[in-house]
């Protein structure tokens, strides 16, 4: 399968129209423009009948008018009443045949513009519903993108509210090993007091511990 998705450039762009308008002047179709270029530059006939259609035609309507006007020139030439003598004047008006041949050229020319055209439809039916099924496939990616960067915040959530109560409950035990602190050292300072009692006579006695 022919994938490449890089961008056209001025080149390819002029090998693209001349090979649309060469296929026209020869009487050939559009599509097998699109196919001769699409294996010229490793690209899809849908994707050069999509940049003929979207951006190089517009620049070469007057080419394409001279290619169109060249080929049934041509056509003519190859016509069997264009190579007949006329001798008698105005033979060409009431000459039955010559009619029949006119009538084909243009009913051919007719069928050809329209087949051309309905191809053309075609591949731009085929490429909007190849973009719509692309819009569709990132469409369900976005959501499922959505739905865990959802999941993601919540658990973020979750995660901060248990972090705050460790941090609740380690700033308690900090407080009440610092409480503990305190009172074993006033204890000990208790503890280490010597204790006195008065005599009769007026004078302090240690007391023992």
């Amino acid at each position: 399968m022919k994938i490449r998705q890089d961008a056209w450039s001025h080149e390819d762009d002029v090998l693209l129209a001349e090979t649309v308008l060469n296929h026209i002047k020869e009487g050939s179709t559009q599509l097998k423009a699109f196919d001769e270029v699409g294996d010229a530059l490793n690209r899809t006939s849908a994707a050069c009948g999509f940049r003929w259609n979207a951006v190089v035609r517009q620049k070469h309507l007057s080419n394409i008018d001279q290619a169109k006007r060249e080929r049934k020139e041509r056509k003519r030439e190859l016509s069997p009443s264009y190579f007949q003598p006329k001798t008698i004047e105005r033979a060409h008006i009431i000459e039955p045949s010559f009619y029949r041949t006119q009538s084909n050229v243009s009913s051919s020319t007719t069928i050809d513009s329209i087949i051309t055209q309905l191809r053309q439809l075609g591949l731009q039916t085929e490429q909007s519903n190849s973009l719509k099924s692309e819009n569709d496939r990132l469409r369900t990616e976005l959501k499922k993108t959505a739905s865990k960067l959802h999941d993601l915040e919540t658990m973020l959530a979750r995660n901060k509210q248990e972090h705050s109560m460790i941090e609740e409950d380690y700033q308690s035990l900090i407080s009440i090993m610092n409480r503990a602190r305190r009172m074993a050292i006033l204890e000990d300072t208790i503890e280490d007091q010597t204790a006195f009692r008065m005599e009769a006579n007026g004078n302090l006695e240690k007391l023992e511990k």
